[in-house]
């Protein structure tokens, strides 16, 4: 079992421009390519803001994470 990132707050909400997600994602056209091809967090949008609540950004980030193998797996699986 996997531990839930907490890497924003659950209880806030995010605009495309706060710091913390431009840093994240990048800037609000970036952003808006991601939000077009569906690969962005999920978001509200209300009239022509959008807004990323804590728990969405929480959730589009563990779905990103990257699970590697150990060295004994790959072992057993026939890698170096």
């Amino acid at each position: 079992m996997t531990e839930q990132t907490s890497l924003f707050d659950t209880n806030r909400n995010y605009q495309p421009t706060d710091p913390e997600i431009v840093e994240l994602l990048g800037n609000t056209a970036k952003q808006a390519q991601m939000r077009h091809y569906g690969r962005s967090p999920s978001f509200y949008r209300l009239g022509r803001k959008i807004i990323y609540t804590g728990a969405d950004l929480n959730a589009w980030a563990d779905a990103q994470r990257v699970d590697t193998l150990c060295k004994e797996k790959r072992t057993r699986a026939g890698g170096a």
